[in-house]
């Protein structure tokens, strides 16, 4: 059986793959890979015999971040991945611990694996405590919140101004004032369908303000907001940040998945 690789300028023929690839994963994926960085990636349709049963999505540094083939295809998966990453464009891949066939195929090709980030979830009900009186941020305060991010963590402001627009359009950013400065960023993504029931939790803060349990106490009123909605909380952050896992920690999270870097000799 031949299959062919055919570019996809536009996700939607991909959807029903796409949400097949999240329902084989064994615990929630990571909102920002899922929903920013995977999307942001070319993607490359698998045809067999003139049947679109496949896909992957290869990001500009040449990280494959996805790759799926369906059932009735499944035999082929292998020799199929091989293919895909011996092209000379792609250098490894990103996986998570949840998605085990995917990560397996990555393992096989590529022989040097670490973490990269730790995937938490909500472990019990949240922690009681005062609110932050944290408010959705408006689109005339997206500038605010652009020029906020790109000095705290040093971010791409171009970047942050398209993810962040997103976010403002479906009340997924909020803001913590002191004193009506921004101080504080909490995002309470949802998955755009592909997870029902999670939410995935991000917060930044400035770095005048850390150290203080302010990003704590962002994490437990957007848990306590989901909790709410019936939705459970995750979260991630990258595997050298102490700070923050310490953070994640006691707003009630455990790390139940890693997602790891691969790649060549």
């Amino acid at each position: 059986m031949t299959v062919e690789f055919r570019p996809v300028p536009s996700l939607d023929p991909l959807e029903p793959l796409r949400r097949r690839f999240v329902e084989q994963a064994t615990a929630p994926l990571d909102g920002m890979w899922l929903c920013g960085l995977a999307p942001a990636a070319a993607h490359v349709g698998l045809v067999f015999n003139k049947v679109l049963a496949g896909y992957y999505c290869l990001n500009d540094d040449g990280f494959l971040l996805q790759f799926y083939v369906d059932e009735a295809h499944r035999p082929q998966a292998i020799e199929v991945f091989k293919t895909v990453a011996s092209q000379d464009a792609v250098c490894g891949a990103f996986a998570s611990t949840a998605e085990p066939e995917y990560l397996s195929l990555c393992m096989d090709h590529f022989p040097h694996i670490e973490v990269n980030a730790l995937m938490y979830q909500q472990h019990g009900p949240s922690a009681a405590g005062p609110p932050l009186g944290m408010k959705p941020l408006s689109a005339a305060e997206l500038g605010e919140a652009v020029d906020f991010a790109s000095t705290a963590i040093g971010a791409p402001k171009d970047w942050l101004r398209g993810y962040y627009e997103g976010l403002i359009a479906r009340e997924e950013l909020f803001g913590l004032r002191e004193q009506d400065i921004l101080v504080g960023l909490g995002e309470n993504r949802g998955f755009a369908g592909l997870q029902p029931g999670y939410a995935d939790l991000g917060v930044i803060i400035g770095q005048e303000r850390r150290g203080r349990g302010l990003a704590t106490r962002v994490l437990r009123d957007l848990v306590r907001a989901n909790e709410l909605r019936g939705l459970r909380s995750m979260c991630s952050t990258e595997a050298n940040n102490v700070a923050a896992q310490t953070a994640i920690g006691r707003a009630g999270f455990v790390a139940r998945n890693r997602i790891v870097q691969l790649q060549g000799s």
